[in-house]
């Protein structure tokens, strides 16, 4: 028997599998006289190659039309369906034939799944259901036996179940996973009456009547696996499973196929429960994600579902994609996946609740006794707990209605009624410069983020029906917006809402404990609605050639005096806006213990209200990165640098004088050693530089008062403690000095997978090193205790010459696969103007294993002093600040010496990545 070829592939079908030819092939290779064994064998070799071939040229097609996503999963989908038929034509004819085999030995193979709507990508598993009309017989087992022996040495993923109808009846009954893939089965070969036999069982005797429950338990599976996956658009999506994904359309087809007894989608438009743009907005994304899910498994050459960084860099180069208006090629192909992937959750969120909604059982009486809806205002009504219109037309002919709506639900604590929704999303062209300037949208708009205490739900709703981005139109090119790193857990529209969200917490007063300097500032008082329109605005300007900070600031300009703020407050908002980094920046990269730090962000700031605004936005800000990223590490260096800059500005600049710093230290210090003997108490006071003392807590002072007490020249001691309140681990070490101590010991740390967050040394008076590093292990937590023995034997080692850095470093230096697609400039700076003392050099490059022990080595041999080292840490990018001098104790002015360490500098990053690559 010869099957039908279909005609719509991304390639003719005669090019992906020669029927007829390899069909006569098999039947040759299976004369009377050959052996099973024989017989699989040849088998297997001429199907795997025809099957390979048939790959290459769907491959090769595809590669052709990127985008051509419904052809090409037809077309792996036809092709398993050949070699299934072939297979089983071979096992039931040559292998096991029936000769005198009774009529009731039948056997039919279904497709079920994603193979048995015929949607396969180019490593999908191949789910089979054998069925027979009663208990299984034995030639039966035979052939099911010897299918499935030869499917697995083609090396196909098979997932199978032998069942009877009976079976299927009562498992599905029992189990709605059962159930669901019962909804998918789809006649591939064998005794075809018994498949139709299944099909009208299955819907008469299961699935009628049992429409409510099936929906119920699809939400809650949808729901559950949202929690799983995340109900947020993450960086790293997983195209099968996360939210607006390929599960999501599933999930619709099979609500679709069980309650209107179709697959089709376009049946959903004629009931009217789709409009006609909203079908074509999910084709659309339905065939962006089947596209993206083949050409994922292709780059991969496996069934992966992640989008990883690696894996989209990939993605995008094989759909099409370049780089354009100062945006990487991956950039623009996120963008357009989450797009398509907001459609999905959009549209399916739309049709699920209205099905939510139509099969909701009434609550219980008791229940709407005592819980008394809300009451609305005139033109809503409350359906299925939910806030939908009395009269649409009404509703329309005023389009600030598409805003009151949102200000209604805050007002209620009721969500949209799917009707409401897709209504407003509808008439997005009626938001128009009118409407944007029109006094009551402003005040309406205004209100929806301060006055009803839950601005994010509004603000997600209004961004994911596209109402945000049309009436702040310079807010549309963000949404979406995927920043290649791996700093930013969201898109950029999403990240502001979190940071409003974050916002909107302090407000409450539910992050007293974990925020409390800036729960105090609101608590105290500011203006709310520059620091709600600054952090709606502050990153605006993402995604082109400009500094996005800067552009943002000049966009602003714009959109502050259209939301209604006064020409004061619209400059604040101007200011916050491009000067948004400046806090994060001087507190992560910069020593803040050095008074002139201090003093320089003072006069950029100027104004208490202006650091009271930066310091809440700040912190909103790097909260809204995304989980884990705000730790106490940022807490502290924030705080310290607020308080600083707060005294600074109440009590005048002279407060930050170095010596009145150093004097309050060493009173600090004979109080915290009070029991000390007088005369090493004014030993241990006059062995040390101004810089010591202005640069470490007076808890750091008394660790190095107890290391240095009658040290001798030939000892190393070292204190390892957990300091709980930076979320790291404080290693203090003395020792003698000597030239490149800092570069041995940051060496040592490397060697032990240790992240440096923060380091000072110091030389005494009388020739010892005193240093301080706070570490981190690779999640960014402090060291583990049962850890500390090992870290301090491989410091000990180290510093003795038995384990050489460099060598260990790099032999076992390369990077992770997901994290080889992040290309990071390199910049470095110096700064002469930063510190009083010392030359600032900042070096911006790519972060790896060793790299500060590379930098500091190199800076070392350079007969360079480096008195402190600032590391600041944004996912793949870090940032290394050190504070150094030359061996004259003087400053690097000289552009010739400034050049040459930059080249060496630059050596030995380059060297470093070279390594990292030969060793992958």
């Amino acid at each position: 028997m010869l099957y039908p070829m279909p005609e719509d592939l991304v390639v003719p079908a005669s090019e992906i599998f020669d029927l007829p030819t390899i069909r006569a092939a098999l039947l040759a290779a299976a004369d009377d006289d050959a052996t099973e064994t024989s017989v699989r064998a040849a088998a297997v070799r001429i199907l795997s190659q025809a099957s390979k071939d048939g790959r290459d040229a769907i491959a090769a097609g595809f590669a052709k039309r990127p985008h051509a996503a419904f052809p090409t999963t037809e077309a792996y989908a036809w092709l398993t369906d050949c070699v299934v038929r072939l297979v089983f034509e071979l096992a039931t004819t040559r292998l096991h034939p029936k000769g005198g085999k009774p009529a009731g030995e039948k056997l039919t193979v279904l497709a079920v799944g994603g193979y048995g709507r015929g949607e396969m990508a180019p490593f999908s598993d191949v789910d089979l259901l054998f069925l027979t009309p009663n208990k299984i017989t034995a030639w039966a087992e035979s052939v099911i036996e010897s299918m499935l022996y030869i499917f697995w040495d083609l090396k196909l993923k098979v997932g199978h179940a032998s069942r009877t109808i009976k079976d299927c009846l009562r498992l599905g009954a029992e189990d709605y996973t059962i159930r669901t893939a019962m909804l998918e089965t789809r006649f591939v070969t064998g005794h075809e009456p018994l498949a139709r036999k299944l099909e009208s069982r299955l819907q008469n005797e299961l699935f009628k009547g049992s429409e409510r429950a099936f929906v119920n338990a699809k939400l809650a599976e949808r729901a559950q696996r949202l929690k799983k996956q995340g109900l947020r658009y993450v960086v790293e999506p997983n195209v099968k499973e996360g939210k607006g994904g390929l599960r999501d359309l599933q999930s619709l087809y099979w609500i679709t196929k069980y309650i209107h007894h179709t697959d089709d989608v376009q049946t959903l438009v004629n009931l009217g429960v789709f409009r006609r743009e909203e079908y074509t907005t999910f084709m659309r994304a339905e065939e962006f994600l089947w596209a993206t899910r083949c050409h994922l498994h292709l780059c991969s050459g496996r069934a992966v579902e992640q989008l990883t960084f690696d894996m989209q860099v990939e993605v995008a180069e094989a759909m099409g994609y370049s780089d354009r208006g100062g945006r990487r090629a991956v950039e623009w192909f996120m963008q357009d996946y989450f797009r398509h992937a907001t459609a999905v959750g959009d549209l399916t969120r739309i049709f699920l609740t209205a099905l939510e909604a139509e099969h909701q059982k009434d609550a219980p009486l008791l229940q709407r006794m005592f819980k008394r809806p809300p009451k609305v205002r005139e033109g809503y009504q409350i359906v299925h707990n939910r806030l939908a219109l009395t009269d649409p037309t009404a509703f329309m002919s005023d389009k600030l209605n598409m805003l009151r709506i949102f200000e209604e639900g805050l007002r209620t604590g009721l969500l949209l009624h799917p009707d409401a929704m897709r209504l407003i999303k509808a008439n997005l062209h009626l938001i128009d410069d009118d409407m944007r300037n029109n006094k009551e949208a402003r005040r309406i708009f205004i209100d929806l983020l301060l006055k009803h205490g839950n601005p994010e739900r509004s603000l997600r709703r209004m961004n994911e029906l596209g109402v945000l981005g049309t009436f702040i139109p310079e807010f549309e090119p963000i949404v979406a917006m995927m920043q290649f790193n791996m700093y930013h857990a969201y898109t950029v529209d999403e990240h502001t809402i979190q940071c409003i969200a974050t916002l909107s917490s302090i407000e409450h007063g539910d992050l007293v404990e974990e925020l409390p300097v800036a729960s105090t500032i609101l608590r105290e008082g500011v203006n709310r609605k520059v620091l709600y329109i600054a952090l709606m605005l502050h990153d605006i300007g993402k995604g082109r050639d400009e500094d996005h900070s800067a552009l943002g600031a000049l966009i602003s300009r714009k959109v502050a005096p259209r939301l209604g703020l006064t020409k004061p407050e619209c400059a604040t908002v101007e200011w916050l806006i491009r000067y948004h980094l400046l806090m994060s920046d001087m507190a992560q990269k910069r020593d803040i213990a050095d008074p002139r730090t201090v003093r320089d962000f003072a006069k950029a700031v100027q104004t208490r209200e202006r650091l009271d605004l930066l310091t809440v936005l700040t912190v909103c800000d790097i909260r809204g990165v995304g989980p884990g990223t705000w730790n106490n590490w940022k807490a502290t260096l924030l705080r310290a640098l607020y308080r600083q800059t707060r005294r600074a500005l109440e009590d005048g600049l002279e407060a930050l004088n170095r010596e009145n710093r150093g004097a309050e230290a060493k009173k600090a210090l004979r109080e915290a050693l009070d029991g000390w003997d007088q005369k090493d108490l004014r030993a241990e006071t006059a062995r040390h530089y101004d810089p010591y003392w202005q640069g470490l807590h007076v808890t750091a002072h008394v660790v190095f008062a107890g290391l240095l007490k009658n040290i001798s020249n030939d000892e190393i001691r070292i204190d390892i403690h957990p300091d709980d309140d930076r979320d790291a681990t404080r290693v203090c070490f003395a020792l003698a000095d000597h030239p490149g101590i800092f570069s041995r010991l940051a060496g040592a740390l490397s060697l032990v997978g240790a992240n440096v967050v923060d380091a000072r040394t110091f030389t005494s008076k009388d020739g010892y090193a005193t240093a301080a590093f706070w570490i981190q292990d690779m999640d960014g937590s402090p060291f583990e205790q049962s850890r500390l023995p090992r870290l301090r034997d491989m410091i000990g080692k180290t510093l003795k010459g038995e384990v050489k850095p460099r060598e260990a470093i790099h032999a076992k230096l390369k990077f992770k696969k997901r994290e080889r697609a992040f290309s990071v400039p390199t910049s470095i700076t110096f700064d002469n103007e930063g510190s009083e003392i010392y030359t600032i050099i900042e070096v911006d490059t790519r972060d790896r294993p060793g790299l500060l022990y590379d930098l500091t080595r190199t800076l070392s041999e350079s007969n360079v002093y480096i008195a402190s080292a600032v590391i600041a840490t944004y996912g793949e990018q870090v940032v290394d600040t050190f504070y150094v001098k030359d061996m004259f104790g003087l400053k690097f002015y000289t552009p010739s010496k400034q050049k040459t360490l930059d080249r060496r500098m630059r050596a030995a990053i380059e060297e470093g990545k070279q390594r990292a690559r030969d060793n992958e």
